[in-house]
């Protein structure tokens, strides 16, 4: 009986986990270059470009993980091809911090152009951030 109690909790906490880190066609992570740490509990926007009307739509929205990681804004399933925007809610990271940021927000424009993973982190500090693609 604990043999199969055992089991069935190891299987639970398996599947708990690769849920977890269930991976999407596009992902995005945030590390503070003047702490060396990843940002945790940053909201984060996904929109989309609407070349008809010059609009963009909104997506999803979540937060980071303790890891600094969003891993799933969108599915491997679904055909995303187009013009994305990540805009990156740091104001709030900072100012828990009692730092002052000159940038309340950042945005990041990027071109999805096939069924490819494509990861956008970014590495930030108060006063400065970048970006690239990462793989």
């Amino acid at each position: 009986m604990k043999t199969i109690l055992f089991s069935l909790v190891f299987s639970f906490i398996s599947l708990t986990s690769l849920a977890q880190q269930k991976e999407g066609q596009l992902s995005t992570h945030i590390l503070d270059i003047s702490s060396g740490q990843p940002v945790p509990n940053v909201e984060v926007q996904l929109e989309k470009y609407n070349a008809q009307n010059d609009t963009w739509h909104l997506v999803a929205t979540k937060k980071t993980l303790t890891s600094g990681r969003i891993n799933d804004f969108l599915s491997q399933q679904q055909d995303n091809l187009g013009i994305y925007k990540l805009r990156f809610k740091t104001k709030a990271y900072f100012k828990s911090n009692d730092i002052n940021s000159f940038y309340p927000y950042i945005e990041v424009v990027f071109e999805i152009e096939n069924q490819k993973h494509y990861h956008v982190p970014i590495t930030l500090s108060a006063y400065g951030y970048s970006t690239y693609r990462g793989s």
